[in-house]
């Protein structure tokens, strides 16, 4: 079934104490919001609008990079006027699915999708939920009264509808605040059906519930591991350039670009971790405009790829094989350079040097070779 999908992503999210509202906080090296939007995506979406507060849209253009068919759209001062906000943006007809969902609920799947878009069959609207399963207890400072949990639900999101009946219910809302979009289809007459929910589902609301989901995220993640080789001959020069960094030499490396192999081996080991061929496939040496190219450029398209990915490099350790220039003065200030194309802690990168005890063209002094290693985290 066709349908499309509003993530509501304008909250100003008191409840989570302080630091950025939930959406843009980051979860397993990935924003919240960037979560929902890739399950959507991956679940085939045909419209993805994302509700953000006014003047986040270029936040959201910044961690939802790389993903196709969202666009976003300013929210209003209420969760209420959010969604009807994202219900506008939306196109197509009025019997259309559609999906409402709250950001700060990252675990969604495609198994709740697909479970939803199920149970819309025949009603005009459908939620996950879970039953109660604690006792229920209301009173102030003391317990004044026990209460039946028979019949009762928690309602999670995403819940689903036909375009048309959000759409009409909210125009005839005179309610105050609603707490989720299915009260005001059932405030209207409508029938909402109940789909299986999940506790996957959870709600990012207290700061206590990141820790949470920092370990269930864990869970649905793997770590890859990818290795670069370069290597480049000696020719004439005064300087040579070296993980991002120039040194003064009587020799330069010969390459189509800046000839950077420590980079290079970087690169590749990066693009490997994901699955990405390599460097050449993404730079050909054939193609002019990178002719003299700084090698920076090629490991920040990498790091790129790995993080439109929703991955996270853990760490990157190069060995430099070389009899000269000495690579031990420079070794710190190249560690920064990659730390700052790269984004990591320092103690993140290792850059090492040894020789071939003469042997081999190394040994010769007819190249330079460089061996690296990148670990990166990764969605399952």
């Amino acid at each position: 079934m066709t349908f499309a999908t509003v993530i509501v992503a304008a909250g100003s999210s008191v409840r989570a104490g302080p630091g950025l509202p939930k959406p843009w906080r980051t979860l397993a090296g990935r924003s919240v919001l960037r979560w929902s939007v890739e399950a959507f995506a991956k679940a085939g979406a045909a419209e993805i609008v994302v509700v953000v507060a006014e003047g986040r849209q270029a936040d959201a253009s910044e961690v939802l990079a790389g993903l196709p068919g969202w666009r976003a759209v300013a929210g209003g001062a209420t969760r209420a006027e959010s969604v009807r906000a994202g219900l506008a943006a939306l196109t197509g007809l009025d019997d259309r699915a559609v999906m409402v969902h709250d950001a700060a609920r990252p675990f969604v799947t495609g198994a709740h999708i697909e479970r939803l878009l199920a149970a819309l069959d025949g009603a005009d609207g459908a939620i996950p939920a879970l039953p109660v399963a604690d006792t229920l207890k209301r009173g102030g400072d003391s317990v004044s009264e026990t209460v039946s949990r028979d019949g009762l639900w928690r309602a999670q999101t995403p819940q689903a509808f036909r375009l048309g009946a959000p759409t009409a219910a909210y125009a005839a809302w005179t309610g105050g605040e609603p707490t989720d979009d299915a009260a005001v289809i059932e405030a209207a007459g409508g029938r909402v059906a109940l789909a299986a929910g999940d506790p996957m589902l959870m709600k990012l609301t207290y700061p206590e519930d990141f820790e949470m989901a920092e370990r269930l995220a864990g869970q649905a993640r793997i770590v890859r591991i990818g290795q670069g080789v370069d290597a480049h001959r000696w020719g004439p020069g005064e300087a040579v350039w070296l993980c991002g960094v120039r040194i003064d030499h009587d020799q330069t490396l010969v390459g189509h670009s800046d000839a950077d192999a420590g980079l290079h081996a970087i690169t590749d080991a990066l693009l490997g971790a994901i699955g990405e061929g390599d460097i050449g496939e993404h730079f050909p040496p054939s193609d002019p405009q990178w002719k003299g190219a700084a090698s920076d450029r090629f490991l920040a398209h990498a790091a790129g790829l790995v993080a439109a990915r929703g991955g996270r490099i853990l760490n990157v350790d190069v060995t430099l094989v070389c009899e000269r220039p000495k690579i031990r003065p420079h070794r710190d200030a190249m560690r920064a350079r990659l730390a700052e194309i790269l984004d990591l802690p320092i103690d993140r990168v290792s850059v090492k040097a040894t020789t071939t005890e003469g042997m081999g063209f190394t040994g010769r002094q007819e190249g330079l070779l460089a061996q690296a290693v990148a670990s990166v985290e990764t969605p399952a």
